[in-house]
């Protein structure tokens, strides 16, 4: 389940930060290697509330005194804390309160593959929209995207009668 995350996340955190120095690939990054890292036995370590807190931490404290540097970096604990949120990671209590939980932690529980491709549609939906939003069929707009990860709404144009 990537396009889920990867399409939700930066317009989510847009909407809410209004930030128009955070990288927003970091964002991305964020909030989709949770899901990729699923494929390697030990790192269900993200989807605890400790992982992204422990990410801000070191981003803030290795940062210390480089603000550009942390408003770079704060991208991926934000992403962090958006996959959290989107996966709907605190169902699984145990998991996303370690270590103070019981100790034991489950496997990952599945999605019935028909929520699995509605969400994934939804999440394409909505790449579009921050497509067409941010202005990204725009060449220059897209190089300076990919170039610093930021992002600006587009002007809408104007409409004459």
């Amino acid at each position: 389940m990537l396009l889920w995350f990867a399409g939700l996340a930066p317009p989510a955190v847009a909407a809410v930060f209004a930030s128009r120095g955070l990288d927003y690939r970091f964002v991305v990054a964020g909030a989709v290697l949770p899901s990729v890292a699923l494929v390697v036995d030990g790192l269900w370590i993200m989807g605890s509330v400790l992982f992204p807190i422990g990410v801000m931490t070191a981003v803030m404290v290795g940062g210390w005194g480089r603000r550009l540097v942390q408003r770079r970096w704060l991208g991926l604990p934000i992403g962090f804390f958006c996959h959290l949120v989107l996966d709907g990671a605190w169902v699984r209590t145990e998991a996303f309160w370690w270590p103070f939980g019981s100790g034991e932690v489950a496997g990952v529980g599945l999605r019935a593959v028909w929520l699995l491709v509605v969400m994934e549609l939804i999440g394409a939906a909505a790449l579009w929209w921050s497509w067409r939003r941010f202005g990204l069929a725009d060449a220059n707009r897209r190089r300076d995207f990919l170039r610093t990860g930021r992002l600006a709404v587009a002007p809408r144009p104007s409409r004459r009668r």
